[in-house]
């Protein structure tokens, strides 16, 4: 265990102890493609393109990034390739480098097109992949109480519990009991929400309510960010898995996509082996180069 007998050295007359200045921090490498070198600020403004667990991650992605945009800048002057910029949402058009890019990959990366049989392999591998949502039929009570009033959420749990034993004696009063107590404007049509899938509700909701059968009350009361909820789950309706005619286009334009991609990460890594990259790794095993 370190003591102050550890700094003995640092010891004054005074008998004051001086904390040894903490060690500067490693200059970031520059970091350049055949000499031209890619700037702090540049990475810095590319890295809101790129979020991630932690600045250092996001930063080295970004730098990936602009690695990857100049090689390929690069590759496209060198072939000679001026593209048309084109529109790629409303208000925005390309770039000229970004044309240029576009062009030099529609002249260099070719791949096949899904065939019927690829999309009927992939959709038989996956079938989970491809089914409509459950759709879940409830109804609740609501007792309100914002987080930001403890007392009235305790107040609001209370009063839930006290309901969900008048509906566990008494399952018929739902309707009634939702109409006399509940917050919601449910309440008019005896709590019902109507038909429910993921997503569609708030997460301790849902969590709850997914983990009920047909016809099952909730045991306790559900808290949530509105208050308290009495949940009934009236009836599910399975999803089902969707015809392969419904889905193919679906399949055929990922599958693509997806080949797309790899071929293009095949063509950076190529241009990256025969470049002078310094600063960053650009080994493919490290992540995908293109995005």
């Amino acid at each position: 265990m370190t003591t102050l007998l550890d700094f003995t050295d640092n010891v004054v007359p005074s008998g004051k102890v001086t904390v040894p200045p903490r060690p500067a921090a490693k200059p970031q490498a520059k970091i350049s493609v055949d000499g031209v070198e890619i700037t702090g600020d540049a990475i810095r403004d590319e890295t809101q393109h790129h979020p991630a667990a932690t600045p250092a991650a996001a930063f080295e992605a970004a730098a990936r990034a602009l690695v990857v945009r100049a090689l390929l800048i690069k590759e496209a002057a060198a072939k000679g390739i001026i593209a048309k910029p084109e529109a790629v949402m409303a208000g925005k058009r390309e770039t000229d480098e970004e044309a240029a890019i576009r062009g030099l990959l529609d002249a260099e990366v070719h791949t096949p097109r899904a065939e019927t049989a690829d999309c009927r392999r992939y959709y038989d591998a996956n079938p989970q992949k491809f089914c409509s949502e459950s759709l879940y039929e409830a109804r609740h009570i609501l007792f309100a109480a914002p987080l930001s009033a403890p007392e009235k959420r305790e107040q609001a749990k209370g009063q839930a519990e006290a309901v969900l034993e008048m509906l566990v004696e008494a399952p018929e009063r739902f309707a009634e009991l939702a109409l006399e107590y509940s917050a919601c404007p449910s309440k008019g049509q005896g709590g019902h929400l109507g038909q429910l899938t993921k997503g569609s509700t708030v997460p301790e909701f849902e969590a709850a309510l997914f983990n009920l059968e047909a016809g099952q009350l909730a045991p306790t009361p559900v808290a949530s960010q509105f208050g308290y909820h009495i949940i009934h789950l009236e009836r599910i309706v399975a999803g089902r898995q969707l015809p392969f005619n419904m889905v193919e286009p679906r399949i055929a334009a990922w599958l693509e996509a997806s080949s797309w991609s790899r071929a293009v990460a095949q063509y950076v890594s190529i241009l990256a082996s025969k470049a002078a990259i310094n600063g960053i790794s650009m080994n493919a095993a490290d992540g995908p180069l293109v995005q």
